[in-house]
């Protein structure tokens, strides 16, 4: 199959995924940062095809993000399945770094889900193993503490109570990567006859992403690495490859005894990428020196059958750092209004979805406010510090649509053109450049362009993709905005595909058959 057609089988920003299986079923988490509601839960048959079933934190009593830059915040959960519970770690962290580990548990992984518990743990990325005997271990991953450590991290091991949901006994550091002098993280351990096996990604988040592993005779260790690291990654693919940054890889068993494993990966245009990282799909089979990803291939290869990010899919709507207060009716959407705007860290009145595709048209139809101190706007967030709006004001004479840019605080007005009481308004891209501008008698006219690079991850930082939404600044004791028609669409005539975008998805094999 060539590289151009790979797909993710999650689209848009779905970071470090962790799966478990109960019976036919699936369940996949991921990162969600300081969108709300955050940890997404997917559910899927075969692998392939996902659909969300809830949110691990839909409370907000659960869960302090504020004041948190948009890529701080609820990082790297991982999901497993014992005696009846769902069990979720997870971080939260604060200036790129973890503040607090939690555990939370639910009967039914759609929720609700229990008031998270605060963990005795430092670090990031927490894994939870549950093994034969009815012993349960955690690990996670810090800064390495010994003066002749071999990186800058360290994955360490600790028991775990599952009835008092607590850590005890010694702390022990079983392992330090396989790569001297990069960051060792996303550690997850898995038991195949008597041997101990632990994945982890090294060489950071970007090109150089790899999933690297280590073997031992017990959970507690010594641990061997294991020679073949990295066992999985695309570094040496080259800057044209249409996947990049693959690893952080979890594995599951299916019902008929293979093995897959679900990694993150991104798919870049001309060397910078929007969507966020994905959730792709690997083929994992047993040799005796432990698990092969992708065999006779080396790389991700698929699979290309499913629509992932399919117009009809329905879009998780997120605000930032809580909830906002809205209501749906069809695809008009209501919003409170809020003080905080979306350059603050604070909780805009702000409700998005994940951009989960190079080519779209993003398109409402916004009323004029009645008083300039108010605005709506349709927006393409990277994050508080760089986004593209474009609002329909009120000024004292007349009403403009005004296209804004805000890079680091700073407000440059890239276009402003006369509007109306009720003007439909619509974002555009083809996966090189983002368009913003109005519909008129059918016909999209263009305001003001920019390179797509602007709200990229290579330019903008971070670790999130391009949120599309709505916004609502003003006073809160103003009334509410109705914006009409909220539409996102994958297509449209004359669109051109970026190099490296796969096409329409055809007819291939898959690992199984079902949801």
């Amino acid at each position: 199959m060539p590289a151009a057609e790979i797909r993710p089988v999650v689209a848009g920003c779905h970071p470090d995924p962790s799966v478990c299986r109960v019976g036919e079923d699936h369940y996949l988490v991921t990162s969600s940062f300081t969108y709300f509601p955050g940890l997404p839960v997917h559910r899927s048959r075969d692998l392939v095809r996902w659909e969300r079933v809830g949110h691990v934190l839909a409370d907000p009593d659960h869960v302090d993000l504020d004041g948190l830059d948009v890529s701080d915040g609820v990082w790297a959960p991982t999901i497993r399945h014992h005696d009846g519970l769902f069990y979720v770690v997870y971080t939260v962290a604060e200036d790129r770094r973890g503040r607090a580990t939690f555990v939370t548990t639910a009967a039914d992984p759609a929720g609700p889900w229990s008031p998270p518990v605060r963990l005795d743990a430092e670090g990031i990325d927490p894994s939870l193993f549950f093994d034969v005997d009815g012993r349960a271990w955690f690990t996670a991953t810090r800064d390495a503490l010994a003066a002749d450590a071999t990186g800058p991290a360290e994955i360490y091991l600790r028991e775990f109570d599952h009835q008092s949901l607590s850590l005890f006994g010694p702390t022990r550091v079983i392992w330090r990567g396989a790569v001297t002098g990069t960051w060792v993280e996303a550690p997850h351990l898995y038991r195949r006859g008597d041997v101990y096996h632990l994945l982890a990604a090294e060489g950071g988040t970007e090109r150089n992403h790899a999933v690297t592993a280590a073997t031992a005779s017990a959970p507690t260790g010594p641990y061997t690495t294991d020679p073949r690291s990295p066992l999985l990654t695309h570094r040496h693919l080259g800057a044209g490859a249409s996947v990049q940054n693959v690893g952080h890889a979890d594995l599951v068993d299916t019902p008929t005894g293979d093995t897959w494993a679900l990694v993150l990966g991104v798919r870049p245009v001309d060397g910078a990428h929007n969507l966020g990282r994905e959730v792709f799909l690997v083929p994992v089979s047993w040799e005796p020196e432990g698990p092969v990803f992708a065999p006779g291939v080396g790389a991700l290869t698929g699979p290309d059958d499913h629509a992932a990010g399919a117009d009809d899919a329905p879009a998780d709507w997120v605000g930032l750092r809580g909830p906002v207060p809205h209501r749906w009716r069809g695809r008009d959407l209501s919003l409170a209004p809020a003080p905080d705007g979306l350059a603050s860290r604070g909780r805009p009145a702000f409700l998005g979805r994940r951009q989960d595709r190079h080519r779209f048209a993003f398109a409402a139809t916004v009323p004029a406010p009645a008083s300039p101190e108010k605005h709506a706007a349709l927006v393409a967030f990277q994050n508080q510090d760089r986004f593209v709006s474009q609002s329909v004001v009120r000024s004292a004479d007349d009403v403009v649509v005004e296209t804004v840019l805000w890079d680091g605080g700073a407000r440059t007005v890239l276009a402003e053109r006369p509007g109306a009481d009720r003007q439909r308004l619509e974002i555009r891209s083809d996966g090189r450049s983002y368009a913003f501008g109005a519909v008129v008698g059918g016909d999209f006219e263009a305001h003001a362009t920019v390179d797509a690079r602007l709200l990229s991850t290579e330019d903008a930082g971070g670790f999130v993709g391009v949120l599309l939404g709505v916004a609502h600044q003003g006073p809160a004791t103003t009334p509410w905005v109705t914006v009409e028609d909220v539409t996102y669409t994958g297509s449209w005539a004359g669109a051109p595909r970026p190099a490296g975008e796969p096409a329409p998805p055809s007819c291939a094999g898959r690992p199984g058959t079902g949801r």
